[in-house]
């Protein structure tokens, strides 16, 4: 009981490797050099560890697993850790993603290093907790927590409206959960615990549901963002480093999705099937709106930002749709969203690093200098786009069979996001890419170096290899999707219970 497991491992390890790094002497590139490789070891065997629960864990079991509780008083438990098959490939997708977040800053962060690779790991800690934590405050804690090192990362490491974006970000995000922490109390004075299995199995009023599921619905609709409160979105995307942008896009913005699987659906079921129509509503506008504002978008970062936007439209159309392949499909594609959207902002990366600007009218003809950036470019373009063959076309599919299971219209509003995306994606890839190279400035840029190559080409064989086997993340999402249609929607099938959206 007393005893530390993997998790527990998981949220210490990147925490001692900070502070490594804090008592590190001197401020000079020696000392900076040594930050850097401590930070890119640390995430290195948190990640290693994190295949090690991967192991170790039963995908054919929808229980949660690998469960240890620490610091007892009295009969409280303070500390309580666990993973099912919803939460385990976030936690693989964190610390995956982490030490291609060091070594894309290794060159393009000079200033204040050593504070910078603390709060990428600090951040790293909290990332997981929320995915590993067994107790709603514990939860609550880990998920506001975060917010403060990615402040940091925008606010002192951003571009030059860097202080805007920062408190713009962090004041949308800290509102929006407020009202969770006062769902968070009012759960505890029904229920009694905050333990979160015990309050799966817990039965809440309808009319305290109502309520809930909104308290709830507000923190994690400004998380993914939904429409309308997603306008925090682009501007910290732009403002924020190559790597906070990376992972901005790839894990912070699918706290939100999980919220929404881990809390608001199966804890509160009545209020989804009640408000599955608002939230389909808001689905579609953001996927086609969203679109259109990308289609008309001049810095490279801010159309990424708004298809994003887009693309978690599908998620929280597949979630609602309540169905097993609109939920394994919304989660498979946060999965997906993930590799992809942290390979664009890298791709923006390497030549924001050249040239020092993501002004698409800047660029024209690259491919003729840098025929493997091109390639690379191209292939997670048409990821984004959703091609077949992509590990984009997987999760974008299931969403729309599963809308199309609840309503004709709402799956055929949706397909339209895949046209759009197509425009957006192929015209910046065109603006970018083809053409001829008549810019002075461009004749003597750089193709891709060793360092950018390893970056790329791992997230290149992801995108392809769940593309073609997406059941390698599929099965892990099988069991709790049914166990929690079983359990919270046993007597409604999605069609009879949203017919009146039909």
């Amino acid at each position: 009981m007393f005893g530390f497991g993997i998790l527990f491992g998981l949220l210490v390890i990147p925490l001692i490797g900070a502070a490594f790094i804090l008592m590190l002497r001197g401020d000079d590139e020696a000392a900076r050099s040594n930050a850097r490789w401590a930070a890119l070891a640390t995430t290195a065997v948190t990640f290693l560890l994190s295949l090690v629960a991967w192991a170790r864990f039963d995908t054919s079991s929808a229980d949660f697993q690998l469960v240890e509780s620490h610091a007892w008083l009295g009969e409280t438990t303070l500390f309580s850790l666990g993973v099912d098959g919803f939460s385990l490939p976030f936690v693989l997708l964190t610390t995956f993603l982490m030490p291609f977040c060091i070594v894309a800053s290794w060159t393009s962060i000079q200033t204040r290093v050593k504070e910078y690779m603390v709060a990428f790991l600090v951040l790293e800690t909290l990332m997981i907790g929320v995915f590993v934590a067994l107790d709603l405050v514990l939860f609550y804690v880990f998920f506001e927590a975060g917010l403060i090192p990615m402040f940091l990362i925008i606010g002192v490491w951003g571009g030059k409206r860097r202080i805007y974006a920062s408190f713009k970000f962090f004041l949308y995000t800290l509102l929006g959960s407020v009202l969770m922490l006062i769902a968070v109390i009012a759960m505890y004075w029904d229920a009694g615990t905050t333990d979160i299995p015990s309050l799966l199995r817990h039965d809440f009023a309808p009319s305290l549901q109502t309520w809930l599921w909104l308290a709830f619905f507000a923190s994690f609709a400004v998380k993914m963002p939904m429409w309308p409160v997603h306008t925090w979105l682009p501007d910290a995307h732009v403002e924020a480093p190559t790597a906070g942008s990376v992972i901005l896009a790839a894990i912070l913005l699918k706290m939100g999705g999980y919220g929404f699987i881990r809390f608001s659906i199966p804890m509160f079921p009545d209020a989804s099937l009640y408000f599955a129509p608002l939230v389909f509503a808001l689905s579609v506008i953001a996927i086609v709106y969203t679109s259109l504002v990308a289609l008309v978008q001049e810095d490279m970062k801010k159309l990424i930002a708004y298809s994003s936007v887009a693309h978690m439209g599908f998620v929280t159309m597949g979630l609602f749709s309540l169905t097993p392949q609109g939920i394994e499909g919304a989660m498979f594609q946060m999965i997906s969203h993930g590799l992809i959207s942290g390979a664009l902002f890298l791709c923006v990366g390497v030549i924001y690093d050249r040239m020092h600007t993501r002004e698409i009218k800047a660029y024209g003809g690259l491919v003729n200098r840098m025929p493997l950036y091109g390639v690379a470019f191209l292939l997670f373009t048409m990821a984004n786009v959703g091609l077949p063959g992509t590990s984009g076309f997987v999760g974008e599919f299931l969403t729309l069979l599963g809308a199309f299971q609840v309503s004709f219209w709402v799956a055929f509003v949706a397909t339209t996001g895949v046209v759009l995306s197509a425009a957006y994606a192929l015209w910046l890839y065109w603006r970018v890419m083809n053409g001829p190279l008549v810019k002075p400035e461009l004749q003597a840029i750089k193709d891709l170096d060793s360092r950018e190559i390893a970056l790329l080409a791992p997230l290149g064989v992801l995108v392809i290899y769940f593309g073609v086997q997406p059941q390698a993340v599929l099965t892990a999402f099988a069991a709790p999707t049914q166990a929690l249609l079983a359990y919270a929607y046993p007597a409604v099938t999605a069609t009879a219970a949203l017919a009146g959206f039909q």
